[in-house]
């Protein structure tokens, strides 16, 4: 299934930014293997905010949901998902 998904990140104010820093490189690393497993099959940043739009290629909404709230990032994000499904009159066969 492919799901839709906007995640915005809000970063608290007081936090260290040395936990930061490392919650961003976990972050990127998960987000390039889920990548390379075809997974999160595109990433796109949103321009001028701290958030990005994607879409997954899953079994079912319950492993998405796996997927995301394993994120390092999760517990600062805001995260709404859209399932998709193939339009008739799309040429992409490889979007079901």
């Amino acid at each position: 299934m492919l799901f839709h998904v906007e995640m915005e990140v809000q970063v608290p104010h007081d936090i260290d930014p040395a936990v930061f820093e490392d919650l961003k490189a976990r972050e990127k690393a998960r987000a390039q293997e889920l990548q390379r497993q075809g997974i999160w099959r595109h990433l796109w940043r949103v321009v001028g905010r701290y958030a990005n739009i994607s879409i997954f290629d899953v079994a079912d909404a319950e492993q998405l949901h796996s997927i995301l709230i394993d994120l390092p990032l999760f517990p600062y994000m805001t995260v709404t998902a859209t399932v998709l499904c193939h339009h008739p009159s799309s040429i992409h066969l490889d979007d079901k």
